[in-house]
């Protein structure tokens, strides 16, 4: 489930989706984007300039996850940009297209992730920076996950995999995740954790905001705070 629904690598779906599945499944969704992050960081090591590497090494991220988080982050900047009624918001965020306040949202993202990462780059440090990013950015699943979040919707991907993470467990992937990030060779051994920190702040951040506006998770939201993440540790390891 995890590889089937955070990449876009052929695999054969779970014969059995519930909760214990999708737990499982948004726990080990850092182990599913391994290529991606493998594939990006190998696009920076390109003898071409910092912001065609980035630019390069962002679209492959999203065409390897089949757009699903920029989708889900047009929706959800398209749900907060709507009216404070929540329904309204809901049936917005349902609907194929993207309004303004997505498309604009898309773009800034992707702006910010293409210079950050073509920063890094620059610097030295492009690999690490790219795969660390995509990593943490899909640790905070679990923490978006974690018990006592609700379901804005009584069906889709937010209503199976909502609450299904014990808090116990979604700690102990931020720990693991900042404990590896800590021994990854090219730069003091405080800035990968502190990016793993400034990952789960935003994303943590984001995911707040639309249970105050939604009453709970979306799949939507999910893909809003992978995106979030990533882009915040892009740019805490480039700064």
């Amino acid at each position: 489930m995890a590889v089937g629904t955070l990449t876009a690598l052929p695999v054969k779906p779970p014969r059995v989706i519930n909760r214990r599945v999708a737990a499982g499944a948004m726990v080990l969704a850092p182990l599913a984007v391994v290529p991606l992050a493998v594939l990006a960081a190998a696009t920076t090591l390109l003898p071409l300039p910092p912001l065609v590497s980035a630019a390069l090494a962002v679209g492959l991220v999203a065409l390897g996850s089949r757009g699903l988080h920029l989708d889900g982050l047009a929706d959800t900047a398209d749900g907060l940009a709507a009216s404070y009624d929540r329904e309204r918001a809901l049936e917005i965020m349902r609907r194929g297209d993207s309004g303004p306040a997505g498309v604009a949202t898309v773009t800034l993202l992707l702006i910010v992730q293409c210079g950050a990462l073509a920063g890094a780059i620059g610097a030295g440090h492009g690999a690490a920076t790219a795969g660390v990013a995509v990593i943490a950015g899909r640790c905070v699943l679990s923490a978006c996950c974690a018990r006592g979040l609700p379901a804005a919707r009584p069906e889709g991907l937010g209503a199976t995999v909502a609450g299904a993470v014990p808090v116990a467990v979604a700690a102990l992937v931020f720990l693991l995740a900042a404990a590896l990030a800590a021994v990854v060779p090219g730069w003091p051994w405080w800035r990968g954790p502190l990016a793993v920190a400034v990952a789960y702040l935003v994303g943590g951040l984001v995911c707040w905001r639309c249970v105050r506006r939604f009453g709970g998770i979306t799949g939507d939201v999910l893909g809003a705070c992978v995106e979030s993440a990533f882009t915040a540790a892009l740019v805490a390891l480039c700064a």
